[in-house]
């Protein structure tokens, strides 16, 4: 009887009713975890989290017995889903906005974005610095992922830029990128780059395992450059020439000096073929290259001769001399004629309607705005927004935008494993939105609260940092 009582006490004291339960520093209680791949509401969730780690996720009952957060907040009636990926931005227009530049970083944690890809502007090396500072804790901001400055040809257009006209330059320009300044990724732009050049440089960072993305070339087709290896294409029009019957005539005509860039744009406007379109996503997809489309950028342009901007909130969030920038779209804009205009609509068009082919034949489609110095109204964390609802107007399915945004970026940097799902072992970037996104994708504006790496910015901390950055572009404003 007494080894009876001895086991019957020591079976109560290890009870998973008395145990202990595990420290954590944050739980969102109760709440619906959007599972993002499989595109389904998973209810009555609680998600725990201890330094920037999920450390569970199971039914409320269940972890609130198991865990003692030192906060708990309630998320009951409302949606959880990983931190969003702004995965084409620029920062620049020169070493006097560097501060304004540096003020649109918490812009973006304010629009729920936890994670943002810069694509190069005119300030590599001090955005390699921020990625630093933001990583150590140093500078407030997202994750910051870079690839520092551009590769391009011999006296570009762009500046940044490491400039090469030779192989041996592209040699030397991949290892300073990839050893000194240590890069996330490489991009390669083609105002004055030597066809060739690019190709190799291509070829050469796919070697090394670097990962590039870029502006193809006119004299080369879009199909040399995913042979060479190319990782991303950014914006949607490269995707559109892939599809043209005629595109290696057309960039034939182009690099042997038959044709101008207008005329070659003309055909490629003409030329456009669903099926040669489609055996071209498809091999797309079969090579893992995906595409950033960037159409909200591309949609501002095309009617700024009929929307007015002048009275955005959001200008009140930008900085004087960033906003100066945008003058030289709209003064182009300006000088447009009716038969400009109109070709600018109808070329938009054609572009977007590609969209949904490029789902369909599998290709991944990453979220990703272009915001930044030069793009007019394109603004830093409000643009990928606009971008989700443009992607679903334009044929995609919400849970298709929204895993551009969530899990696109983090596949194409093959960090499936950290980032993209709200699970157990990923890090704790999260989103917390009143509505739900998959039943309308504009519910990512519905913005709650925010976890990046772990710490929570509830709607009032989200809002002062609005504040903070709308007081700074004031004093800006009074100072000029």
């Amino acid at each position: 009887m007494r080894r009876i009582l001895v086991l019957a006490s020591a079976l109560l004291l290890t009870s998973p009713a008395l145990a202990a339960k595990s420290a954590a520093d944050l739980s969102i209680r109760a709440v619906t975890v959007i599972d993002v791949e499989h595109g389904r509401r998973i209810p009555g969730q609680t998600v725990v989290i201890a330094g920037d780690r999920i450390v569970a996720t199971g039914p409320d009952a269940a972890m609130a017995k198991a865990w003692a957060p030192t906060r708990a907040i309630d998320g009951k009636g409302r949606f959880l889903i990983p931190g969003l990926w702004d995965m084409h931005v620029h920062f620049g227009g020169g070493p006097d906005l560097i501060e304004e530049n540096k003020a649109l970083l918490p812009l973006y944690l304010a629009n729920g974005i936890t994670t943002i890809r810069d694509c190069s502007g005119d300030l590599p090396e001090q955005v390699l610095a921020w990625r630093g500072e933001i990583s150590n804790g140093t500078l407030f901001g997202p994750r910051l992922l870079s690839s520092g400055a551009k590769i391009e040809g011999l006296k570009p257009v762009w500046k940044g830029t490491v400039e090469v006209g030779s192989k041996a330059d592209v040699d030397a320009a991949i290892t300073r990128l990839q050893d000194r300044d240590k890069v996330d990724f490489i991009k390669i732009t083609d105002s004055t780059l030597d066809p060739q050049l690019f190709l190799y440089a291509v070829g050469q960072a796919h070697a090394k395992g670097i990962r590039t993305s870029g502006h193809i070339p006119m004299a080369l087709t879009v199909r040399q450059a995913v042979d060479a290896g190319i990782s991303s294409i950014e914006h949607i029009d490269y995707a559109y020439k892939a599809g043209v019957k005629d595109e290696a005539a057309v960039a034939a005509d182009f690099a042997a000096g038959k044709i101008d860039r207008a005329e070659a744009n003309r055909r490629i406007d003409a030329g456009f073929d669903r099926a040669t379109a489609m055996a071209a996503y498809r091999d797309f997809a079969a090579k893992g290259v995906f595409v950033t489309p960037t159409l909200n950028g591309s949609r501002i342009l095309a009617w700024l001769d009929s929307e007015d901007h002048s009275k955005d909130d959001y200008l009140r969030l930008v900085g004087p001399k960033l906003r100066k920038t945008y003058d030289w779209r709209i003064q182009r804009a300006a000088q447009a004629d009716a038969a400009a205009i109109a070709d600018r609509h109808a070329h938009f068009d054609r572009m977007a309607a590609i969209l949904p082919m490029l789902a369909q034949a599998g290709v991944t489609i990453i979220a990703g705005t272009d915001a930044g110095f030069l793009n007019s109204f394109n603004y830093p964390g409000q643009g990928l927004h606009d971008e989700l609802t443009l992607f679903v107007k334009e044929g995609l399915t919400a849970q298709q935008a929204l895993s551009s945004a969530t899990r696109a970026g983090p596949a194409w940097f093959g960090q499936l494993d950290r980032y993209g799902a709200v699970a157990q072992g990923k890090a704790a970037d999260l989103v917390l939105l009143d509505a739900d996104p998959l039943k309308n994708i504009d519910a990512t504006r519905t913005i709650r609260a925010v976890v990046m790496r772990g710490k929570l910015y509830d709607r009032a901390a989200l809002d002062a940092m609005l504040a903070e950055t709308r007081a700074k572009v004031a004093a800006w404003d009074a100072g000029q």
